[in-house]
């Protein structure tokens, strides 16, 4: 993996035509954000916990977690996954270990 720079983000860091998506850690490694069907929920912890530490060094850590907050987005994003949004009172179209552990 490529070096990450450690630098405070800001919208003027953009060269013209990209976004903050462009400086994101996690591009390419979808599989760590989003689980695959029928995930064991030891499963999802550890895949999780390596998200989390690749979202710590991410520069655009915080612009991710924004967007993803809101637009209820599915996933691990920012730093959090769907079910840490939820408990924070983000609305999310399908918080996954909410409603598989209250039954809902």
């Amino acid at each position: 993996m490529a070096a990450i720079e450690a630098m405070a983000w800001t919208s003027s860091n953009l060269e013209r035509g990209e976004t903050w998506r462009d400086h994101a850690a996690c591009s390419g490694r979808t599989n760590l954000f989003f689980p695959p069907r029928a995930e064991r929920p030891q499963a999802r912890a550890r895949r999780e916990a390596q998200a989390r530490l690749l979202c710590a060094i991410c520069p655009v850590q915080v612009p991710c977690r924004e967007f993803a907050r809101a637009n209820h987005e599915y996933g691990f994003w920012g730093g959090e996954s769907e079910e840490d949004r939820h408990l924070l009172g983000y609305t999310v179209a399908a918080p996954i270990g909410i409603r598989a552990r209250h039954g809902r």
